[in-house]
C-alpha cells in the first residue's frame, strides 16, 4: 500500500458522483475553508478552487467517474491523487454517512498522509485498455452462447456434439439436431449471435494489435516469447501493466496480479488470509489462462508441472505455475530480454 505524503497549503477532498460532486478544502492546520456541492462541470470546478490554486492537491475515491477529473487536473498542472477504494475503510465507517462527511474524510486522509493511492492510468492509453477489456467481456458472452448450445444438447439427451463449435464451419446443421421447432429457433439465435460476435471480435483484435505495435512493439513481442501467451493474452498483460517500473520489486508485481496469498496474523497467530480482491483481476485471469496454455505441446512444462503436483497437489501446482509466469514477465520487461526456458525451469 502506498500513501500520498507530499505537503501542500490546501487539501481538496471530493465525493464524486456522475452529475454532482461535493468539495471539502482543508488548510495545513486542518481548518475547513470550503464545503460546497457543485455540478460536475470542468469550468465550475476550476472556478470553485481558483482562490486556492496556489498550492492545492485534489483527491477522489477510485470509482467509475474519475477519468475526466484526473485528465482535467493533469491539463491544469494540479496534483491529483486517486484513492484506492478497498483501502479507504475510513470512508465507510462512522455512524452517519453523507456526501459532506465523505468529502471531509477524504480531505483529512489526504492532509494526514494516510491517503492510499491507486494508479492513475495515462489518458493516452486508457481508452485502448478499456477497449481491450470490452473485447474480453464480449468474448465471455460468446462463450456463454456456446455453452448454452451444449447444455441444450444435454437437456434433450442427444448424441454429443463432437466438433468444436468455436469454428464457424462446424456449426452448420447443429440446430436441426433438435426435433422441437422452438428449440431449433433458440439454437439458431445462439449461432447467429456467435457469428456476429466472431466478426466484431476479429475486427477489434486486429485494430488493437496494430495500436499495440505502435505503442511498444518491443515489449509486446518480448511478452509473446513465452509459450502459451498469444496475441490476446499478450495485449492484456501489456496494457494492464503499462509501465513495469511502477513496481519496485517482483513481489509487488505478483501481489498486484493477485497471485499471492496474504496471511492475516495477530499476536503471532495466523487466522486466515485476506486481500483476495485487492489487485488487478485482468492480470489474474491472463496469467491463469497462460499457465494452462503453457502446458500445451510443451513436454518440459508438463514434466515441471508434474513435479509441482507431487509436492503441492493438482490445483495448487497450476497456481504456482501462473505465479512463476508472472515473475518471468516481470524479469523480461525489466531486463529487456526474451524468455529463456533453461532459466525458468532451473528455479
Amino acid at each position: 500500500m502506498r500513501f500520498y505524503t507530499s505537503q501542500h497549503k490546501f487539501y481538496c477532498g471530493i465525493d464524486l458522483h456522475a452529475r454532482t460532486m461535493y468539495l471539502c478544502i482543508l488548510t495545513q492546520e486542518g481548518k475547513v475553508v470550503l464545503h460546497r456541492d457543485i455540478k460536475t462541470k470542468p469550468d465550475v470546478f476550476l472556478k470553485t478552487i481558483e482562490p486556492y490554486r496556489e498550492d492545492i492537491v485534489v483527491a477522489v475515491e477510485c470509482i467509475f467517474t474519475w477519468y475526466w477529473i484526473a485528465d482535467l487536473c493533469s491539463q491544469e498542472n494540479i496534483p491529483f491523487v486517486l484513492g484506492h477504494a478497498l483501502y479507504m475503510k475510513a470512508i465507510h465507517g462512522g455512524k452517519a454517512k453523507n456526501d459532506k462527511i465523505d468529502a471531509y474524510k477524504i480531505a483529512t486522509l489526504l492532509r494526514g498522509g494516510m491517503m492510499p493511492m491507486a494508479y492513475v492510468y495515462p489518458s493516452e492509453m486508457r481508452s485502448t485498455r478499456d477497449l481491450l477489456r470490452r473485447r474480453n467481456h464480449l468474448a465471455r458472452k460468446r462463450a456463454e452462447l456456446l455453452a448454452h448450445v451444449q447444455n441444450t444438447n444435454h437437456q434433450y439427451n442427444l448424441p454429443a456434439i463432437e466438433k468444436n463449435l468455436g469454428k464457424k464451419g462446424n456449426r452448420e446443421g447443429v440446430a436441426k439436431r433438435f426435433p422441437d421447432l422452438c428449440v431449433q429457433k433458440s439454437i439458431e439465435l445462439d449461432l447467429g449471435l456467435i457469428d456476429h460476435y466472431d466478426q466484431l471480435l476479429h475486427r477489434t483484435e486486429h485494430e488493437i494489435s496494430l495500436i499495440a505495435k505502435e505503442y511498444d512493439a518491443d515489449s509486446y513481442f518480448r511478452i509473446r516469447s513465452i509459450p502459451g501467451i498469444g496475441r490476446i493474452l499478450g495485449l492484456v498483460i501489456l496494457y494492464e501493466i503499462h509501465d513495469i517500473d511502477r513496481f519496485p520489486r517482483v513481489q509487488d508485481f505478483v501481489s498486484y496480479c493477485r497471485l499471492v496469498k496474504c496471511a492475516k496474523e495477530s499476536a503471532g497467530k495466523i487466522i486466515g488470509s485476506s486481500g483476495k480482491k485487492i489487485g488487478n483481476a485482468h492480470l489474474k485471469w491472463a496469467f491463469s489462462e497462460a499457465a494452462v496454455l503453457f502446458l500445451r505441446r510443451n513436454p518440459e512444462a508438463v514434466k515441471y508441472r508434474a513435479k509441482l503436483e507431487r509436492k503441492h497437489g493438482k490445483a495448487k501446482s497450476l497456481t504456482i505455475l501462473a505465479h512463476k509466469l508472472a515473475r518471468a514477465v516481470y524479469n523480461i520487461l525489466k531486463r529487456k530480454e526474451v524468455f529463456h526456458p533453461k532459466v525458468f525451469f532451473a528455479k
